[in-house]
């Protein structure tokens, strides 16, 4: 199991960062698949992959995505507006086939997964993204590593028993210390390279310190709706890992957070 975690996880590495440095339509179609089979697997939760309110999801979110390669001024709230619409006029005109909790879960999935995992491709085109957005998974998956050596150490109050016992408060402090830690080291190695950051190896560690800090909430997040839905991981197209939503849930959150940091610290 861990080896075929370990080499599943090297090879996602290796895709990311090929697929990051080349940027522009591949890096979108890397953004864009994550996003179609991470709303497949949500919905799938709920048996809402093949029915009325699926379709109308993938188109949703096809149309999303289309604004956001072409970078349409107001597209996005514009299309998340219309997703509103549409569910609604799906709920009124099929009555009673639909209950309200579905319609609800199938525009919570526009929100939740198109709309949070474009963020890493808006970071991508910032004119220094290529340098700014591993920090969007230095922040998640470096804080669930400091998270899970602090917890294995020196863990003793458990933070959320009932969604994953496993995580403990100290780890959760270990692991926004270690992710800050991370991002200044980030910072301060390649810091030449990001020349809208006035103080790169303060405000890398600021950005990896505010993923890192809503990173949980991702992570904690994905862990209730499994456990809502009753499903242990969300698919099994990552070997040792699950599905996308499994390995990205946290990345789901970051991105926006970094995405939005780095703008209010002056990255465009």
């Amino acid at each position: 199991m861990f080896v075929t975690r370990l080499i599943s996880g090297i090879v996602l590495i290796a895709i990311a960062a090929v697929t990051i440095i080349i940027g522009g339509g591949v890096w979108f179609a890397v953004v864009a698949a994550l996003s179609f089979i991470g709303l497949f697997e949500l919905y799938r939760t709920m048996k809402l992959e093949k029915s009325l309110l699926g379709m109308a999801g993938y188109f949703l979110t096809a149309i999303y995505l289309t604004v956001t390669y072409l970078w349409i001024e107001e597209g996005q709230p514009m299309v998340i507006v219309l997703s509103v619409m549409v569910f609604f006029a799906i709920y009124v005109f099929t009555f009673p086939r639909y209950k309200l909790d579905q319609i609800s879960f199938a525009l919570m999935g526009i929100l939740y997964v198109p709309v949070l995992m474009t963020h890493m491709y808006q970071i991508r085109r910032m004119s220094d993204g290529l340098y700014l957005l591993p920090l969007v998974f230095v922040s998640a998956w470096g804080n669930d590593t400091c998270a899970y050596c602090v917890g294995m150490l020196i863990g003793k109050h458990k933070m959320s028993p009932k969604l994953s016992p496993k995580k403990s408060v100290e780890g959760f402090f270990g692991g926004i210390i270690g992710a800050v830690l991370l991002g200044m080291l980030y910072g301060r190695l390649l810091g030449e390279q990001i020349p809208s950051l006035y103080y790169p190896t303060a405000f890398c560690g600021i950005l990896c310190g505010g993923g890192a800090l809503i990173a949980v909430v991702g992570d904690l997040a994905a862990s209730a709706i499994k456990r809502d839905t009753g499903i242990k991981d969300y698919g099994k197209l990552i070997p040792g890992h699950g599905g996308v939503l499994d390995r990205f849930d946290s990345v789901l959150f970051t991105a926006p957070m970094v995405y939005f940091l780095a703008v209010c610290l002056g990255a465009v």
